[in-house]
């Protein structure tokens, strides 16, 4: 039986929206995610990842190498009020060897803003990850950034949209020129005019707002030339893109796009206000045994990212928890489903990035912080007594593999724990191998292993080599009858490896090895993703 929540706990989910940011790398995600923060009064000065005049790096890029590279390598999560909307921000990486952890990130969002740079429109990873948001059917909102700098035209990029992303488009706001003519957004949502002066890490005012466009004063404001184009490219979007339908949007079909530059705080304030008005408030999910709606009296929610060391000093390790349904209390105990525990949580969190604070309660749609000592996996469950699994967070095939070679045998022991927590992140899988001596990491990108190697030697003091293996695919072997499988591992010793939840992996060297296997062997069944509870 199921009973729905009071009203209190209602409104609290109305109000929040959770939403991830998503794109090609360096297309300018980071730095929107700032100046979302900075809007919303959660900093006061925004960082940028390429900083070369601004001081301050980014608040979501708060690892070393983060700072150091210029690029995010892992997802950080970032809360904030904003017009008396609870915002939680998922910042993703946009290079492609983090994808995975993106992904998994997907599953935790109700909506998604995706960032495209002007001139190089719209690229492979944006593709990948479109892909999972219709899968999903995730409502998406475009921001198309950079245009203080020369790129395509502005209907040009919406036909790309519309045909590389198979997604209806709809602007809500319109460019006035582009590169060094640019001078500022058109609202045509809320049918104002916005003009800025840049500025690249404070709010500034706004210039001058109003309403009607054939006004006399636009040509004296912005020059009679930019002023008849503004005037002729409406029209043309009027006649060509349907209204704005709210409706469509939040089913995924229609994408509302967003012109402006991120760094320079040109069309940040209209993408947020639009996206407080139509995003939408926390989604139910499926699980093994029903569906579960956030309006639901007992908490439910699963753990979808975990990231080892976000404070170095304390060697901790923190689980990122999705509420889905009911209300999360501090010190109440939760059970824990795959372990068959209860657990207590005596400090949740909330993050501002790598900034923390201790919470009382949270509700559906938030992402909180747990304190973890090695008991979940991402995937799990957390519940008021229910036994069910979240469906839908998959662990990926790796497709590059290496063995761990340790360059300091007095740093076993750092080495174990390190790849050990490291590994539960889930960016990258361990696999054992000849009666557990032989270490083997699979990725899915190169620099993931750049990252891993680094990580040891900062925040573990292990120092390793990576060296490279001739196996292109890992495929999880299950079997009805367990002698078939004991049979094959035994024959294929070389090939066959122990994941860290005990499972047999099968290591292909090449696609014809991996028919010829499945051919062979009809009785044991190849997965190409784990589901994380099997």
């Amino acid at each position: 039986m199921v009973f729905f929540i009071s009203m209190k706990n209602l409104e609290a989910t109305e109000k929040r929206r959770t939403f991830g940011i998503i794109s090609h790398p360096d297309a300018g995600k980071t730095t929107l995610t700032e100046k979302l923060l900075l809007f919303g009064g959660a900093i006061q000065t925004a960082g940028a990842v390429k900083n070369n005049k601004i001081k301050k790096s980014a608040t979501s890029d708060f690892m070393e190498i983060e700072k150091q590279r210029g690029i995010s390598v892992a997802t950080s999560v970032m809360a904030f009020q904003y017009h008396g909307k609870q915002i939680n921000i998922l910042d993703t990486p946009g290079h492609k060897d983090f994808a995975e952890d993106t992904f998994r990130t997907l599953t935790a969002v109700d909506s998604v803003i995706l960032v495209i740079d002007c001139a190089n429109g719209v690229e492979e990873q944006t593709k990948r990850l479109m892909e999972v948001c219709r899968m999903r059917k995730t409502p998406v909102i475009i921001f198309i950034n950079k245009l203080d700098r020369d790129g395509k035209e502005a209907f040009d990029l919406l036909d790309e949209l519309e045909k590389t992303l198979n997604i209806r488009v709809c602007p809500l706001t319109w460019p006035i020129g582009m590169g060094d003519r640019f001078q500022g957004v058109y609202n045509i949502y809320q049918k104002g005019l916005n003009l800025f002066a840049a500025n690249k890490t404070k709010i500034s005012e706004e210039v001058v707002s109003f309403e009607d466009i054939n006004n006399a004063a636009l040509d004296e404001i912005i020059g009679e030339q930019p002023a008849a184009e503004l005037r002729e490219e409406l029209a043309m979007v009027e006649g060509v893109y349907d209204e704005f339908d709210r409706t469509s949007y939040l089913s995924g079909d229609v994408a509302p796009v967003f012109f402006g530059s991120a760094v320079n705080n040109f069309g940040v304030k209209e993408l947020l206000d639009t996206f407080c008005e139509i995003s939408p408030s926390p989604r139910g999910r499926e699980t093994d045994k029903r569906f579960i709606e956030p309006s639901e009296e007992k908490f439910s929610g699963f753990v979808f990212k975990i990231h080892a060391n976000l404070d170095p000093k304390h060697r901790d390790r923190i689980a990122f928890l999705r509420i889905v349904s009911g209300r999360f209390e501090r010190n109440q105990f939760y059970y824990h489903v795959r372990s068959d525990k209860k657990m207590k949580f005596p400090n949740p969190t909330s993050f501002m990035a790598q900034d923390k604070s201790v919470i009382q309660e949270a509700y559906p749609g938030d992402v909180i912080g747990l304190y973890d000592t090695g008991n979940f996996k991402i995937g799990d469950t957390l519940t008021q007594g229910e036994k069910m699994y979240f469906k839908g967070i998959p662990s990926f095939s790796p497709e590059i593999f290496k063995e761990v070679v340790n360059k300091d045998p007095m740093k076993t022991k750092q080495l174990e724990k390190g790849l050990n927590q490291l590994t539960d992140e889930g960016v990258a899988q361990l696999f054992t191998q000849h009666n557990g001596n032989r270490k083997i990491i699979g990725c899915v990108g190169e620099l993931q292993f750049e990252v891993i190697q680094y990580r040891l030697l900062q925040e573990y003091g292990a120092s390793v080599q990576f060296n490279s293996l001739p196996f292109y695919k890992a495929c999880w072997l299950t079997a009805d009858d367990k002698t078939k499988l004991d049979e094959f591992t035994r024959f294929k010793t070389a090939n066959t490896v122990i994941d860290k939840d005990g499972h047999v992996v099968y290591l292909a060297q090449s696609d014809w090895f991996l028919n010829t296997e499945i051919a062979n062997n009809p009785g044991i069944q190849f997965h190409f993703t784990s589901e994380i509870h099997k």
